[in-house]
């Protein structure tokens, strides 16, 4: 009897193994909530209110700069940006292009991002990159869209 009861067992415990490995896909936001290499960007995102718009809705593409990428700009910067919330908003939805974009499906030439100025795209064999940036990790799943991470903190042209 105890060995049909953990006959019967196994099954269920292959299957709680296998969701165990791979996370269930959550929002663009918790996405990058969950990546320990984007929290400083996570913070921002949810200092920004950013989140709020990567949480519903979609499908959106983020271009997520790694800690590293933060760590390349200058101090002075970052604290203008804390000091002034509109302007780290449209930093970071500079990084946002609303749509799905898989690595795969990348085209060179343009795309809007979702502050409304273009970004340029660029793919060459397995590589793409975003304005000067490259992606690190591609097609981080996300249930309304997916996050690949960037080598660097893009900068939206300013507006006149």
């Amino acid at each position: 009897m105890t060995f049909r009861r953990t006959l019967a067992a196994v099954p269920l415990l292959v299957l709680l193994a296998a969701c165990a490995t791979k996370p269930v896909p959550v929002s663009v936001a918790d996405t990058i909530a969950r990546e320990p290499q984007l929290s400083v960007l996570s913070s921002l995102v949810q200092k920004s209110g950013v989140a709020d718009m990567l949480k519903s809705g979609g499908p959106y593409t983020v271009f997520a700069p790694t800690d590293e990428a933060f760590k390349a700009v200058p101090a002075k910067t970052l604290d203008e940006l804390a000091q002034n919330p509109a302007r780290l908003r449209e930093v970071l939805s500079y990084h946002v292009v609303p749509a799905k974009v898989m690595a795969a499906d990348v085209k060179t030439g343009s795309t809007k991002s979702a502050q409304g100025a273009n970004l340029a795209l660029g793919k060459a064999g397995e590589f793409v990159t975003v304005e000067d940036a490259m992606v690190q990790q591609a097609d981080i799943a996300a249930t309304n869209g997916v996050v690949h991470t960037v080598d660097r903190v893009l900068m939206p042209p300013v507006r006149r």
